[in-house]
């Protein structure tokens, strides 16, 4: 039996070189991070408090205390979730038909070319789409609704991609041992390979709210500013946080900046928040998990 080679310094060097390059690497990107997140925390605190989260701005003058968010908390959560809901069914039966059904045809191979051109269109080129073609053309007013059609756009390529990423995952002897049961493949797409993609798929869909969340370039062009709170997305201007952080940000008074950081600390909470429950659903859901 051959003895543990000896490493010779060198290696050791270069290995040791190597590791503090890596550290390097990782404390350049985290730092920048915190960085952010300290800075939003300690100046978003002053206003974090129950007025904040309970009032809208409206009769608030631009120099006033007071006055809160909670109109454009409401905006924001109501958007995020009609461009769910729009498109999290579309990019999830896209990737199944791309991973099942394509198999490398021309249609398949022009889906993937187009979602691959989605994933680089700038977030205001969405905006302009949607103001051009449902407001102008259509004769549509400004809404939650519009500004939901611009965040789906946005949403669409990120989720086809992480899904189908997660479904080529799968192994397919899971695929293959249902097959040998007789069960059709709608079935097994079904009841195998969607539960066993289920808590990357969830990661995914996550990925994409946490990437048309903070977006603010479309709801200019589609959902327009208010002060007032309108829980009906479909009818009027309906305020977001993105567009309340703006808004204040752009106001040349303390009162109102105040405003604006506590209004993107309350936009991380809440991407924080919606994270959360989508681990806690996806460890819930897991199928390796004990019942």
């Amino acid at each position: 039996m051959t003895g543990i080679q000896h490493i010779s310094t060198s290696r050791r060097v270069k290995d040791k070189f190597v590791q503090g390059l890596v550290y390097l690497a990782f404390a350049l990107a985290v730092v920048p991070l915190v960085s952010v997140l300290w800075l939003v925390i300690s100046n978003g605190l002053a206003r974090f408090d129950l007025e904040f989260l309970t009032h809208s701005m409206r009769g608030i003058g631009a120099r006033d205390a007071g006055g809160g968010a909670y109109h454009a908390i409401i905006g924001t959560l109501e958007q995020v979730l009609l461009a769910s809901l729009i498109s999290v069914p579309i990019g999830l039966f896209t990737a199944i038909y791309l991973v099942e059904y394509g198999n490398g045809g021309r249609l398949s191979r022009s889906i993937s070319f187009f979602v691959d051109v989605m994933t680089g269109v700038p977030s205001v080129v969405a905006g302009l789409f949607v103001f051009a073609f449902w407001i102008l053309v259509l004769d549509f007013k400004f809404s939650g609704w519009a500004g939901a059609l611009a965040l789906s756009i946005l949403m669409m390529p990120t989720v086809v991609r992480s899904s189908e990423e997660m479904l080529r995952l799968v192994p397919n002897d899971l695929r293959e041992a249902s097959y040998a049961l007789g069960v059709a493949k709608w079935r097994t797409i079904l009841k195998v390979v969607l539960p066993t993609a289920f808590t990357g798929i969830v990661t995914g869909v996550m990925l994409a709210v946490a990437r048309v969340a903070g977006e603010t370039a479309p709801l200019l062009m589609t959902v327009f500013f208010t002060n007032s709170i309108n829980n009906d997305p479909f009818t009027g201007p309906q305020m977001g946080l993105p567009l309340f952080v703006f808004d204040q940000a752009g106001r040349p008074n303390d009162t109102a900046i105040d405003r604006a950081w506590t209004g993107a600390l309350t936009l991380i909470l809440i991407v924080m928040l919606l994270n959360l429950v989508a681990r806690l659903i996806a460890w819930w859901r897991a199928p390796a998990r004990g019942r």
